[in-house]
């Protein structure tokens, strides 16, 4: 499960890939569970026919996603990532999957543990080619008890179990999970794709367009 990833550190770089037209100050780089950080949604106002309405909004939100009903924040520890098996049907997530409340978590890599040596190994993982991933995930929002609204996201995983990079990493024991990467050509599509249509986008990504390595991030920063 990814529990620590990075954000896409270059401005400029995020709003080409992900055809963004303006990006909120703030948000953190270097992200954990309830961190603010950048998703991206189908724009709120896409459908009303104005060609000045850009179809793709980013937003900034919690890592973990905070149902409605939640009475605080802490939920965010144990809900940044959502199992596409059962997403459907449990609490913290039913309500954003049943409404497709659809995102793309922007990310220049992500962490897993790989135990092969017998202590974990924290290891970066990102794109082949230096582009950054489009991760899938659902949002919500919350609004606080004093009446502040906060957005929040989670990331959808697969089983791994076969995948010839990703199955080496969490203990031997652990089942080996994948974050959903969205293919380029399919960022529109996950966006406006309704509930029903929602797992056909639960794929493995290829390996070979993979890489891996055991630098860590420096130079940690806002954006």
């Amino acid at each position: 499960m990814c529990s620590h990833y990075e954000s896409v550190r270059d401005r400029q770089i995020l709003k080409r890939h992900f055809q963004l037209d303006d990006i909120p100050e703030g948000g953190k780089w270097d992200m954990w569970p309830g961190y603010l950080g950048p998703f991206i949604r189908r724009h709120e106002f896409a459908d009303v026919g104005d060609d000045a309405v850009p179809e793709r909004e980013v937003l900034l939100g919690s890592f973990g996603l905070i149902p409605h009903w939640a009475t605080d924040t802490k939920i965010a520890r144990q809900t940044y990532n959502a199992r596409s098996e059962t997403v459907a049907v449990k609490p913290s997530y039913r309500d954003a999957w049943k409404k497709a409340h659809h995102c793309i978590i922007p990310a220049d890599a992500f962490y897993e543990p790989d135990w092969r040596s017998g202590k974990a190994i924290p290891t970066r993982i990102s794109r082949a080619d230096g582009e950054p991933m489009g991760i899938a995930g659902l949002w919500s929002w919350w609004k606080s008890p004093k009446g502040d609204v906060l957005h929040s996201y989670t990331m959808l995983t697969i089983n791994a179990d076969e995948h010839p990079l990703m199955k080496q990493f969490h203990k031997p024991t652990d089942e080996k999970r994948m974050v959903v990467i969205l293919p380029e050509n399919r960022y529109d599509e996950w966006l406006r794709a309704t509930a029903d249509q929602s797992a056909a986008f639960m794929e493995l990504y290829p390996s070979e367009a993979l890489q891996s390595s055991t630098s860590m991030p420096g130079n940690l920063r806002l954006f």
